[in-house]
């Protein structure tokens, strides 16, 4: 079958009322792109890297703005930017609604935007997608199930997107273990942000997560990379470190026979282009 492309994509979209009216194509046709209210929103993504690879890990230092020809990417995490000539870097989209069912809402048409995104452009590796926490106590119960009818809809597979639970949903095990299993369900992957180095003694209690995460600036602060290598590598769950910010950081991770990364240090694609 012959993938679909971003446009075709954007108008399989339009069968729902509600993306319709909130999604359209960039004047360039490179992109899906989204309106909430007088804003224009954009996908921008941030490579998570498998540092495993040799080449990858000597090159960083000499070129780390082409690290993507080096190596395996897991996938990439999708960030949600303003691209309507604000500054991208101090917008938040999610940090200016205090209604929940808006809240809800913007969830809903980003995570699709991005589906179409990543998807449309025949990506490699697997999408992670946020979930803000206010929306995991919005919505009751069945997390992932409209999503998952969303992306079926358009022909797409959900094993392919991992849905990210903030740390404030990981700190609470048995809440955790509902939303894991409740996603998985659906289809997706799950992927966990670790409060603090110690939580990761308790994430396999309840739920199996696919993939844990953990802030390396805090991880190296505290100095429990090693315990934490060693631990997820007993659970045999993936553990990526976020939020690498410089080389320094990158080449203290290596010591530690850490494996995926991701953070500021590598490339960001930023989105082009007015809707029309």
């Amino acid at each position: 079958m012959i993938p679909l492309s971003i446009p075709d994509l954007v108008t399989r979209a339009a069968s729902h009322p509600f993306l319709r009216e909130h999604l359209a194509l960039s004047v360039d046709g490179a992109q899906a792109i989204a309106h909430l209210a007088d804003i224009e929103l954009g996908s921008a993504y941030e490579p998570i890297f498998d540092i495993s690879v040799h080449a990858l890990a000597q090159s960083l230092s000499a070129d780390p703005e082409n690290v993507e020809r080096f190596g395996d990417e897991l996938g990439i995490q999708a960030l949600t930017l303003r691209i309507d000539g604000a500054s991208p870097d101090a917008f938040d989209p999610f940090d200016r609604i205090d209604d929940d069912q808006e809240l809800v809402a913007l969830d809903r048409m980003s995570r699709a935007m991005h589906a179409i995104n990543f998807f449309g452009a025949q990506r490699h590796g697997l999408l992670f997608l946020r979930v803000h926490e206010r929306l995991l106590k919005s919505v009751k119960y069945d997390h992932g199930r409209h999503f998952s009818a969303v992306l079926m809809s358009f022909g797409l597979n959900p094993a392919r997107v991992v849905i990210e639970l903030p740390a404030a949903a990981v700190a609470h095990r048995t809440f955790l273990g509902y939303l894991t299993k409740s996603y998985q369900r659906y289809g997706f992957k799950v992927a966990g942000n670790l409060p603090n180095a110690g939580q990761i003694m308790s994430v396999s209690d309840m739920a199996r997560l696919d993939f844990i995460k953990m802030d390396a600036p805090a991880a190296l602060r505290d100095g429990m990379v090693k315990p934490l290598v060693g631990y997820a590598n007993r659970l045999r769950i993936p553990l990526i470190f976020s939020r690498v910010l410089d080389e320094a950081q990158f080449d203290l991770l290596q010591q530690y026979d850490v494996r995926f990364v991701q953070g500021p240090v590598f490339a960001v694609t930023k989105p082009q282009g007015r809707a029309v």
